[in-house]
């Protein structure tokens, strides 16, 4: 009982992590959960990835010193090279990454099993997502590609409309508008669900897309196997710099308004 009363601890580079967060709250809602935007430092995306390791250890305990039942890495650029030292590091609770929930999901869905997968440059360039979905289908070909781009605009709140439309064509049409594209898209990064609308605007009709946020919210769930409540879980909420730009873009990632005076400002 003790331990089914700790949180749920979320983090990420910034922002987009939240759109994994909503998935989790509304997968769990009687579930209590804190959430760590490492504002100060972001974007992890054109980051080492033995500095990306660094801040994640960083990161995982700042949430484990406040006590917390399981640990959601949610950022597919710190899934990449992180997991394995964090969980190596911390063996009292599981640690889910982003990456193998959205894996399999493109790989279930795909009926050509072309798949697409659209990420930051170290994401795209680690490839972990292309062995996470030749692992599950040896057959599977993929077609991936770093936008760093989509996070800029995400972060920046320039989510629709004819900038975000023609970066998003910039980006896909040399793998979409091709003889036989792929017919499955992985959003590959925690800010892109918020820009699904440009994203679609520039894909041919009938073309699959897997949200990661989504994925991994399920694959949680079914970890955790969480009890049901009739009392909505709370959410703490952590930032390393401006609270204040953490709040007016978060309300974008979050689908509701986020006050400035509910972000903890914490120093790692």
């Amino acid at each position: 009982m003790q331990e089914r009363s700790l949180p749920i601890g979320v983090f990420d580079s910034g922002m987009g992590g939240i759109s994994v967060l909503k998935a989790l709250t509304q997968a769990m809602p009687g579930e209590d959960f804190i959430y760590l935007g490492d504002t100060a430092r972001l974007p992890y995306g054109t980051k080492s990835p033995q500095t990306v390791v660094r801040y994640s250890l960083q990161c995982a305990a700042a949430l484990a010193s406040r006590g917390i039942r399981c640990l959601v890495v949610a950022c597919n650029t710190a899934s990449t090279p992180a997991l394995p030292a964090l969980r190596a590091q911390y063996v009292d609770f599981p640690i889910v990454g982003v990456i193998q929930p959205g894996a399999q999901a493109a790989v279930a869905i795909s009926r050509s099993l072309h798949i697409a997968v659209i990420g930051t440059e170290v994401t795209i360039s680690g490839g972990a997502y292309q062995a996470a979905i030749l692992s599950l289908n040896s057959r599977a070909r993929v077609s991936a590609l770093a936008c760093p781009l989509f996070v800029a605009l995400a972060e920046e709140g320039l989510t629709t409309g004819p900038i975000a439309e023609a970066l998003a064509h910039r980006y896909l049409d040399p793998i979409f508008q091709v003889d036989s594209p792929p017919d499955t898209l992985v959003l590959g990064c925690t800010h892109f669900p918020v820009l699904k609308e440009a994203i679609l605007a520039a894909l041919p009709k009938g073309v699959n897309i897997v949200d990661s946020a989504v994925t991994t919210a399920a694959a949680v769930k079914a970890l955790l196997h969480p009890t049901i409540s009739l009392t909505r879980g709370r959410v703490t909420w952590l930032a390393t710099d401006n609270p204040a730009r953490f709040a007016r873009v978060g309300s974008t990632f979050l689908g509701e308004p986020l006050s400035p005076d509910a972000i903890e400002l914490v120093d790692l």
